[in-house]
């Protein structure tokens, strides 16, 4: 029990050492966090190889993941239409559409959803801003 304990400790230390902002970070921690569940359970013979491995491809996973519908966001709303991406093999796909735009504060809504395999696995409404936030309202 202890090996598994520690394990996961140092997986999620390696997870958050990841991501260069807070969504990377979030986006890698999920995909480590995930990642790592699966080695242990997969790798028999090693668990802690397996949660390694699992986790580090995990992290990567999340974070690409998260860059890409974060590049489509910005695009959709800096462009003003919709934009699409595809993965090379077809798994995996990225929507983003622009609904709003608030003059004051220079946001833009966007929708964005995420497909995986052809399941729906991620529908949010972000806000893409022009400019840096300064202060905590708007």
């Amino acid at each position: 029990m202890k090996k598994i304990l520690s394990i996961f400790m140092v997986l999620a230390v390696l997870t958050l050492a990841v991501g260069c902002t807070q969504y990377h970070a979030r986006g890698a921690g999920v995909g480590g966090a995930v990642g790592g569940a699966a080695g242990v359970l997969l790798d028999k013979k090693n668990r802690w190889r397996g949660g390694v491995i699992g986790a580090v491809l995990g992290a990567i996973a999340g974070a690409s993941l998260t860059e890409v519908s974060m590049q489509a966001s910005q695009e959709a709303a800096r462009q003003n239409r919709p934009v699409e991406y595809r993965t090379t093999d077809g798994r995996g796909q990225v929507q983003a559409y622009p609904l709003d735009y608030n003059a004051e504060t220079k946001c833009h809504k966007v929708q964005e959803r995420v497909w995986e395999d052809g399941k729906l696995i991620k529908d949010e409404i972000k806000e893409v801003c022009e400019g840096h936030k300064t202060e905590q309202k708007y």
